[in-house]
Protein backbone atom coordinates (compact mmCIF):
# COMPACT_ATOMS: atom_id res chain seq x y z
CA UNK A 1 0.00 0.00 0.00
CA UNK A 2 1.47 3.47 -1.10
CA UNK A 3 1.70 6.51 1.40
CA UNK A 4 0.33 9.37 1.39
CA UNK A 5 2.46 12.52 2.27
CA UNK A 6 0.67 15.74 2.85
CA UNK A 7 1.90 19.26 2.02
CA UNK A 8 0.94 20.66 5.14
CA UNK A 9 1.13 24.71 4.82
CA UNK A 10 -0.39 25.16 8.37
CA UNK A 11 -3.41 25.82 6.95
CA UNK A 12 -6.98 24.47 7.20
CA UNK A 13 -6.97 23.13 3.67
CA UNK A 14 -3.87 20.50 4.67
CA UNK A 15 -5.70 19.49 8.23
CA UNK A 16 -8.33 18.85 6.12
CA UNK A 17 -6.41 16.35 3.93
CA UNK A 18 -4.52 14.86 6.28
CA UNK A 19 -7.57 14.16 8.38
CA UNK A 20 -9.50 12.51 5.49
CA UNK A 21 -6.13 10.40 4.45
CA UNK A 22 -5.35 9.11 7.92
CA UNK A 23 -9.37 8.01 8.79
CA UNK A 24 -9.54 6.49 5.59
CA UNK A 25 -5.69 4.50 5.13
CA UNK A 26 -4.65 5.00 8.59
CA UNK A 27 -2.00 7.39 10.67
CA UNK A 28 1.14 5.24 9.68
CA UNK A 29 0.59 5.86 6.28
CA UNK A 30 0.38 9.37 5.68
CA UNK A 31 3.43 11.84 6.35
CA UNK A 32 2.59 15.58 6.68
CA UNK A 33 5.83 17.55 5.23
CA UNK A 34 5.84 21.05 6.57
CA UNK A 35 8.22 23.85 4.97
CA UNK A 36 9.63 26.21 7.31
CA UNK A 37 9.84 29.82 6.05
CA UNK A 38 10.94 31.08 8.75
CA UNK A 39 14.63 30.64 8.49
CA UNK A 40 17.08 31.60 11.14
CA UNK A 41 15.37 34.87 11.65
CA UNK A 42 14.18 35.17 15.69
CA UNK A 43 11.80 37.88 14.55
CA UNK A 44 8.16 36.70 15.54
CA UNK A 45 6.93 38.97 13.26
CA UNK A 46 8.91 37.23 9.95
CA UNK A 47 7.83 34.16 8.45
CA UNK A 48 4.48 31.88 9.57
CA UNK A 49 2.14 33.93 12.48
CA UNK A 50 3.12 32.06 15.65
CA UNK A 51 -0.25 30.28 15.98
CA UNK A 52 0.93 27.99 12.85
CA UNK A 53 3.22 26.59 14.75
CA UNK A 54 0.77 26.02 17.92
CA UNK A 55 -2.27 24.41 15.35
CA UNK A 56 0.45 22.24 13.41
CA UNK A 57 1.77 20.42 16.92
CA UNK A 58 -1.68 20.46 17.83
CA UNK A 59 -3.01 19.18 14.81
CA UNK A 60 0.06 16.85 14.25
CA UNK A 61 -0.93 14.81 17.80
CA UNK A 62 -4.42 15.05 16.64
CA UNK A 63 -3.86 13.00 13.40
CA UNK A 64 -1.44 10.91 14.95
CA UNK A 65 0.92 10.78 12.00
CA UNK A 66 4.25 11.42 11.53
CA UNK A 67 5.65 14.89 10.93
CA UNK A 68 8.44 15.95 9.01
CA UNK A 69 9.96 19.81 9.07
CA UNK A 70 12.28 21.02 6.00
CA UNK A 71 13.62 24.33 6.10
CA UNK A 72 16.24 26.09 3.67
CA UNK A 73 17.51 28.06 6.91
CA UNK A 74 16.94 31.70 5.54
CA UNK A 75 13.82 33.92 5.24
CA UNK A 76 12.02 35.37 2.53
CA UNK A 77 13.51 38.24 2.46
CA UNK A 78 17.42 37.06 2.57
CA UNK A 79 16.10 35.26 -0.60
CA UNK A 80 15.04 38.18 -2.34
CA UNK A 81 18.38 39.71 -1.96
CA UNK A 82 20.07 36.56 -2.68
CA UNK A 83 17.99 36.26 -5.97
CA UNK A 84 18.14 40.26 -6.69
CA UNK A 85 14.25 39.92 -6.96
CA UNK A 86 11.32 40.97 -4.69
CA UNK A 87 8.65 38.67 -5.00
CA UNK A 88 5.68 39.78 -6.21
CA UNK A 89 1.79 38.31 -7.27
CA UNK A 90 3.73 37.76 -10.64
CA UNK A 91 6.77 35.29 -9.58
CA UNK A 92 7.02 34.32 -5.82
CA UNK A 93 10.82 33.44 -5.61
CA UNK A 94 10.36 32.94 -1.57
CA UNK A 95 7.84 29.98 -2.84
CA UNK A 96 10.20 27.74 -4.76
CA UNK A 97 13.07 28.32 -2.84
CA UNK A 98 11.63 28.12 0.45
CA UNK A 99 8.61 25.95 0.23
CA UNK A 100 8.74 23.97 -3.20
CA UNK A 101 12.45 23.11 -3.07
CA UNK A 102 12.84 21.45 -0.21
CA UNK A 103 9.93 19.57 0.09
CA UNK A 104 11.20 18.60 -3.26
CA UNK A 105 14.24 17.38 -2.05
CA UNK A 106 12.87 15.40 0.89
CA UNK A 107 10.87 13.65 -1.39
CA UNK A 108 13.86 12.45 -4.26
CA UNK A 109 15.69 11.72 -0.94
CA UNK A 110 13.06 9.73 1.11
CA UNK A 111 10.51 8.46 -1.50
CA UNK A 112 9.75 7.09 -4.51
CA UNK A 113 6.88 7.62 -7.17
CA UNK A 114 5.67 4.07 -6.45
CA UNK A 115 5.81 3.94 -2.97
CA UNK A 116 4.25 7.57 -2.37
CA UNK A 117 1.31 9.36 -3.24
CA UNK A 118 0.77 13.42 -2.71
CA UNK A 119 -1.25 15.36 -1.25
CA UNK A 120 -2.66 19.10 -1.59
CA UNK A 121 -4.76 20.93 0.39
CA UNK A 122 -6.23 23.27 -2.02
CA UNK A 123 -10.27 22.93 -2.36
CA UNK A 124 -12.74 22.70 -5.08
CA UNK A 125 -12.84 26.34 -5.85
CA UNK A 126 -9.52 26.10 -7.25
CA UNK A 127 -9.70 22.88 -9.69
CA UNK A 128 -8.33 25.28 -12.24
CA UNK A 129 -4.92 25.08 -10.59
CA UNK A 130 -5.21 20.72 -10.89
CA UNK A 131 -2.98 20.43 -14.08
CA UNK A 132 -0.36 22.59 -13.36
CA UNK A 133 -0.40 21.09 -10.14
CA UNK A 134 0.13 17.37 -11.50
CA UNK A 135 3.04 18.19 -14.00
CA UNK A 136 4.72 20.19 -11.28
CA UNK A 137 4.99 17.04 -9.42
CA UNK A 138 5.38 14.07 -11.95
CA UNK A 139 6.34 11.25 -11.70
CA UNK A 140 4.87 11.70 -8.43
CA UNK A 141 0.84 10.96 -8.55
CA UNK A 142 -0.97 14.16 -6.57
CA UNK A 143 -4.57 13.60 -4.86
CA UNK A 144 -6.64 16.57 -3.70
CA UNK A 145 -9.09 15.48 -0.57
CA UNK A 146 -10.67 18.74 -1.08
CA UNK A 147 -11.75 19.23 -4.64
CA UNK A 148 -14.07 15.72 -4.32
CA UNK A 149 -17.39 15.59 -2.46
CA UNK A 150 -18.69 16.86 -0.20
CA UNK A 151 -17.02 19.99 -0.90
CA UNK A 152 -16.27 21.83 1.79
CA UNK A 153 -16.37 25.30 2.30
CA UNK A 154 -13.45 26.46 4.42
CA UNK A 155 -15.68 27.56 7.21
CA UNK A 156 -16.99 23.73 7.84
CA UNK A 157 -13.16 22.76 7.64
CA UNK A 158 -12.47 25.14 10.70
CA UNK A 159 -15.47 23.71 12.41
CA UNK A 160 -14.58 19.92 11.65
CA UNK A 161 -11.13 21.02 12.94
CA UNK A 162 -12.76 22.34 16.25
CA UNK A 163 -15.12 19.28 16.75
CA UNK A 164 -11.92 17.31 16.44
CA UNK A 165 -10.37 19.44 19.57
CA UNK A 166 -7.90 21.22 16.96
CA UNK A 167 -8.61 24.86 17.58
CA UNK A 168 -7.77 26.37 14.17
CA UNK A 169 -4.82 28.99 13.08
CA UNK A 170 -5.92 32.19 14.63
CA UNK A 171 -5.63 34.35 11.51
CA UNK A 172 -8.69 32.68 9.97
CA UNK A 173 -10.55 34.48 13.20
CA UNK A 174 -9.01 37.51 12.66
CA UNK A 175 -10.94 37.68 8.94
CA UNK A 176 -7.61 36.67 6.52
CA UNK A 177 -8.39 34.22 4.19
CA UNK A 178 -5.42 32.53 4.91
CA UNK A 179 -2.74 31.61 6.68
CA UNK A 180 0.33 31.90 4.95
CA UNK A 181 3.56 33.85 6.21
CA UNK A 182 1.65 35.87 9.24
CA UNK A 183 -1.08 37.49 7.17
CA UNK A 184 0.93 38.87 4.17
CA UNK A 185 2.31 37.10 1.18
CA UNK A 186 3.71 38.38 -1.57
CA UNK A 187 1.06 37.35 -3.71
CA UNK A 188 -1.83 38.86 -1.50
CA UNK A 189 -3.03 42.22 -2.96
CA UNK A 190 -4.29 45.46 -1.68
CA UNK A 191 -7.33 44.08 0.86
CA UNK A 192 -4.60 41.56 2.41
CA UNK A 193 -2.19 44.00 3.23
CA UNK A 194 -4.62 46.56 4.46
CA UNK A 195 -6.34 43.73 6.84
CA UNK A 196 -2.58 43.60 7.92
CA UNK A 197 -2.00 46.93 8.75
CA UNK A 198 -5.24 47.20 10.42
CA UNK A 199 -5.32 43.88 12.18
CA UNK A 200 -1.55 43.84 12.89
CA UNK A 201 0.03 47.04 12.15
CA UNK A 202 3.56 45.93 13.99
CA UNK A 203 3.80 43.22 11.45
CA UNK A 204 2.73 45.40 8.61
CA UNK A 205 5.34 48.09 10.04
CA UNK A 206 7.74 45.05 9.51
CA UNK A 207 6.88 44.35 5.83
CA UNK A 208 7.10 47.78 5.20
CA UNK A 209 10.11 48.60 6.67
CA UNK A 210 11.25 44.41 4.31
CA UNK A 211 10.30 45.61 1.62
CA UNK A 212 12.65 49.30 1.82
CA UNK A 213 15.44 47.32 2.51
CA UNK A 214 14.98 44.98 -0.46
CA UNK A 215 14.66 47.75 -2.65
CA UNK A 216 17.51 49.53 -1.27
CA UNK A 217 19.58 46.42 -1.01
CA UNK A 218 18.42 46.40 -5.27
CA UNK A 219 18.81 50.13 -5.89
CA UNK A 220 15.52 49.76 -8.00
CA UNK A 221 12.01 51.33 -7.83
CA UNK A 222 10.13 47.58 -6.89
CA UNK A 223 7.33 46.56 -5.40
CA UNK A 224 5.55 43.93 -4.20
CA UNK A 225 1.70 45.10 -5.18
CA UNK A 226 1.00 46.79 -8.31
CA UNK A 227 -2.10 48.76 -9.32
CA UNK A 228 -4.16 50.20 -12.64
CA UNK A 229 -3.92 53.87 -12.94
CA UNK A 230 -5.88 55.19 -15.73
CA UNK A 231 -5.06 52.19 -17.68
CA UNK A 232 -1.34 51.62 -16.64
CA UNK A 233 0.07 49.24 -14.51
CA UNK A 234 2.10 50.55 -11.77
CA UNK A 235 3.65 49.86 -8.77
CA UNK A 236 2.20 50.30 -5.45
CA UNK A 237 4.83 50.49 -2.32
CA UNK A 238 3.75 49.26 0.93
CA UNK A 239 4.46 52.94 2.39
CA UNK A 240 2.40 54.47 -0.17
CA UNK A 241 -0.42 51.85 0.75
CA UNK A 242 -0.05 52.25 4.34
CA UNK A 243 -0.72 56.60 3.73
CA UNK A 244 -4.12 56.29 2.04
CA UNK A 245 -7.37 56.05 3.41
CA UNK A 246 -9.31 52.91 3.50
CA UNK A 247 -11.71 54.07 0.77
CA UNK A 248 -8.56 54.71 -1.56
CA UNK A 249 -7.82 50.73 -1.49
CA UNK A 250 -9.09 47.92 -3.42
CA UNK A 251 -10.17 45.86 -0.33
CA UNK A 252 -11.07 43.23 -2.94
CA UNK A 253 -8.03 42.97 -4.33
CA UNK A 254 -6.78 40.17 -1.61
CA UNK A 255 -4.54 38.26 -4.30
CA UNK A 256 -4.04 34.29 -4.65
CA UNK A 257 -1.67 32.88 -2.47
CA UNK A 258 -0.66 29.09 -2.15
CA UNK A 259 2.75 28.46 -1.82
CA UNK A 260 2.69 24.23 -3.62
CA UNK A 261 0.65 25.16 -6.98
CA UNK A 262 3.24 26.93 -9.18
CA UNK A 263 5.97 25.06 -11.45
CA UNK A 264 8.94 23.48 -9.41
CA UNK A 265 11.33 25.00 -12.45
CA UNK A 266 10.55 28.69 -12.12
CA UNK A 267 13.71 30.61 -11.98
CA UNK A 268 13.80 34.36 -10.86
CA UNK A 269 17.16 35.04 -11.40
CA UNK A 270 17.44 39.12 -11.22
CA UNK A 271 14.67 41.79 -11.22
CA UNK A 272 14.14 44.74 -13.83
Amino acid sequence: MKKYVVMFSGGIGSWASARILVDQYGAENVVCLFSDVKGNNPDPHVGEDEDTYRFIDDAIIQLGCEYVRVADGRDIWQVFKDKRFLGNSRLANCSHTLKQAPAKKWLKENTTPETHTIAIGIDWTETHRLPAIVKAYDPWEVVFPMCDPPYMPKHEMISWAESCGVSPPRLYSLGFSHNNCGGGCVRAGQGQFRKLLEVMPERYEVWLNKEEEVRQHLDKDVTILKELNKGVRKNLSLVELKDRAPDACDMLDLGGCGCFVEDFSMSTEGQE
